[in-house]
């Protein structure tokens, strides 16, 4: 049995300092849905934008989307041969199931959606209750916490994957080698890109891991006109000026990183060299797919991209690493 109480990282109130340890109830699940027990949340840039109410939440909420999982407990006998199955799992906890999105099945467009980890509680805490129609369950074969990559791949493969923006041939540059960055240059690379990961010398060990995948990658100021394709994943606005001088004329650029406020960025490149401009907001189930598509057939590695693993009890170290850059990305477990 679980202990009927767990210690959450939690967004209490306004501002950094709104963002606390607590000690909460351990849910339950209704039919429906079912209970995980958490194995490791990755800590994202979101949650980051979530701490400096940058991004949209509603406390006090357990944050924390990023999630591995087993599920430990079911509402609805009819899913109980999903118990002991480790999982991962979409980041939605509702959609209203009938704006002109949502019928559309971009799910990730409802107005009225509430995600897990902003609006609803998530995984930074030992156990997690969310639909079951979110869950998926993960191959065979996947080192002890690789899973935790899922959610960030599926956000990834909605940006680049559905319509395909990388063809056989492209010459490819992504920028910005934080975990967005590293997966959209694997996804690049699997669907026949070219692809250098462009960082700053401040990035050189988080470049090492993506050479060590069979990346190129640069410290330099990317050519002008030299790519067909940029992907923007730093979520600056230096970043995403060196991107669009980097892409060449009837080129696309593609928005994967978020910035958190409003940025100045020479704009008019888009208009001057006919670019054409995409992005993808969080995931939808098509997105989900492909990315368990990758991971079921090796096409990108995840287990590297893991540096750093905490315990939910110093999860502020954990924050900072994403703060300041520190690794690739840092996962919290539960203590």
């Amino acid at each position: 049995m679980p202990p009927e109480r767990t210690l959450a990282v939690v967004k209490a109130a306004a501002g950094e300092a709104g963002v606390e340890l607590r000690e909460i109830p351990v849910p339950s699940a209704a039919p429906g849905f079912a209970r995980l027990r958490v194995v490791a949340t990755g800590v994202c840039g979101t949650d980051v934008h979530i701490a400096r109410d940058e991004y949209g939440y509603e406390s006090p909420v357990v944050m924390g989307h990023e999630i591995l999982g087993a599920v430990d407990q079911v509402g609805d006998d009819a899913d109980a041969g999903l118990l002991g199955r480790r999982v991962a799992t979409e980041t939605y906890f509702s959609t209203c199931g009938s704006c002109d999105w949502c019928r559309d099945g971009r799910v990730n467009l409802c107005p009225s959606r509430r995600s897990i980890g902003s609006f609803e509680n998530g995984g930074f805490a030992s156990h997690v209750v969310v639909p079951v129609g979110s869950l998926h369950p993960l191959p065979p074969g996947l080192g002890d916490i690789d899973g935790v990559l899922s959610e960030p791949l599926a956000c990834v493969a909605q940006c680049l994957c559905d319509p395909a923006v990388v063809s056989p041939g492209d010459r490819v540059l992504v920028t910005g080698p934080g975990a967005m960055g590293q997966l959209a240059a694997q996804v690049a690379a699997a669907s026949g890109g070219r692809v250098t990961l462009a960082g700053l010398p401040a990035d050189a060990s988080r470049l090492e891991v993506a050479a060590s995948l069979g990346l190129a990658v640069t410290t330099e100021v990317p050519p002008a006109e030299a790519f067909d394709v940029v992907i923007e994943c730093s979520g600056s606005a230096p970043g995403a000026a060196a991107a669009l001088r980097a892409a060449r004329r009837g080129g696309r650029y593609v928005q994967v990183g978020i910035f958190g406020r409003e940025v100045s960025i020479p704009f008019d490149l888009v208009l001057y060299k006919e670019l054409t401009v995409t992005s993808g907001f969080a995931s939808t189930p098509a997105s989900w797919r492909r990315a368990m598509a990758l991971i079921e057939q090796g096409r990108v590695s995840l287990g590297p991209l893991v540096t750093a693993r905490v315990p939910v009890s110093r999860w502020s170290e954990a924050f900072d690493n994403v703060r300041s850059g520190a690794g690739i990305k840092t996962v919290i477990l539960p203590d």
